[in-house]
């Protein structure tokens, strides 16, 4: 005879905190046909023009400058492309939010100097293990515990600070690109005065089809003659764990996916009207990190950028749906990212700047106004002062310790706002 116990209350309610519930049943098909629209497809559409330009150019630098071969790095943005897909398309069809990831840009970047003296089979490692760290750390519910102590205004004037370089690179496309990025400025000025015309044609597709026109009108398509494979041909690089490699790596990137990157997703969705799953969004980084670095990628995570884009616009119960174009042609781009490779190296950078930063206007806006305009005034410009002013140590983004210094500062010299908090 066996005797079945029930799970305990506090087990249940353990597992509740841990596993962030939908509240909504999943989107079906039927759901998705009848939410999706031009605004919705647009947003997700920019979402993975973003992200396959600027971020595939800096992995493309920092592994030709490592001395990866051909082989490694076309991997490596299978690997990313592949994990932000499936990543994104099954958290967003499960929530019905848009819940966009992508991989970690400043993680990429502090590898840089590392490739200098550790092997590649090291670096991949440190991978492996950084992925068992963040799932470890999402698992304990940790995450969730820390974002919910920092004030959002704080969180947001750190957003503010990392968006801000994307307002000002319209000014710089328009300077160093006029023939490319002053039409795209006016297609989106005059969509976006004139509602009639914005509901037509949503103004961030007009930019972007006007700045298509004017790159191959104007000859700058330059799309280098030859090339490689069409197809991705993934390859598992056997991972070496070394304590240097270890000591160096782990710590920076966990706090990069789970405070930088992951704290900025959070608060652009916060700001957007929804609710993400902080502890599911830690677990599900986790999990994807482990995947890419099996093909030699650095770490999956939540974005502020992505987010932004799939959020500018539209009804906030159907962007769920520019999610799932964004996380659809992701995995498109996974199948042939040799291909996409080449084309997004054949487009001037001033389409790119131009395009990111008017696409990400408004989420700017925003962070400014959610920063500034209530409480923790002082504690938000001491985090956009730090972070805006690039300081790294140990390898650790600027982003963290801003909101580290500004979260100190705060609590010092705001003490009786955080008591007219927990009233």
């Amino acid at each position: 005879m066996s005797v079945t116990t029930d799970p305990s209350p506090t087990t249940i309610r353990t597992r509740s905190f841990l596993f962030e519930r939908p509240g909504v049943r999943p989107a079906g098909v039927r759901d998705v046909l009848r939410d999706v629209g031009a605004q919705y497809a647009a947003n997700g559409v920019v979402g993975l023009v973003f992200s396959a330009s600027g971020p595939i150019a800096v992995t493309l630098a920092v592994g030709a400058a490592a001395g990866l071969t051909d082989a490694q790095l076309a991997s490596w943005v299978f690997a990313i492309f592949l994990s932000a897909g499936l990543a994104t398309v099954v958290m967003s069809l499960v929530y019905r939010q848009p819940l966009g990831f992508a991989w970690s840009i400043p993680g990429t970047v502090l590898l840089g100097p590392s490739l200098q003296h550790l092997s590649f089979p090291e670096v991949v490692g440190a991978f492996f293990t950084a992925g068992l760290v963040i799932l470890g750390l999402g698992m304990s519910g940790v995450v969730r515990r820390a974002m919910a102590a920092i004030p959002m205004p704080i969180v947001m004037a750190m957003v503010a600070a990392v968006f801000l370089r994307f307002g000002t690179d319209i000014v710089t496309a328009t300077r160093d690109n006029t023939i490319v990025a002053v039409p795209m400025v006016l297609a989106f000025l005059v969509l976006s005065a004139v509602p009639l015309l914005g509901r037509f044609l949503p103004p961030v597709l007009g930019a972007l089809g006007v700045g298509v026109v004017a790159v191959v009108a104007s000859g700058q398509f330059t799309l280098e003659p030859g090339g490689g494979p069409f197809f991705a041909t993934p390859t598992f690089t056997v991972p070496e764990f070394t304590w240097a490699a270890q000591l160096e790596l782990v710590v920076p990137l966990a706090i990069t996916v789970l405070i930088v990157q992951n704290g900025q997703g959070i608060a652009v969705l916060n700001a957007a009207g929804h609710r993400p799953p902080v502890n599911v969004f830690a677990m599900s980084s986790g999990i994807f990190s482990v995947l890419n670095a099996g093909f030699g990628a650095v770490s999956a995570c939540v974005t502020g950028p992505t987010n932004a884009l799939l959020t500018s616009s539209g009804e906030k119960h159907r962007q769920y749906t520019g999610a799932l174009v964004y996380g659809v042609l992701s995995l498109v781009c996974a199948l042939v990212s040799p291909t996409l490779v080449r084309l997004m190296l054949a487009t001037p950078e001033a389409f790119v700047l131009a395009l990111g930063g008017i696409a990400m206007l408004k989420a700017l806006q925003q962070a400014f106004v959610t920063a500034f305009s209530t409480t923790f005034t002082f504690g938000s410009l001491v985090t956009f002062v730090v972070t805006i002013a690039d300081l790294n140590l140990f390898n650790i983004h600027a982003a963290f310790w801003g909101i580290l210094i500004g979260y100190l500062v705060s609590r010092v010299l705001e003490r009786d706002q955080y008591a007219d908090q927990r009233r």
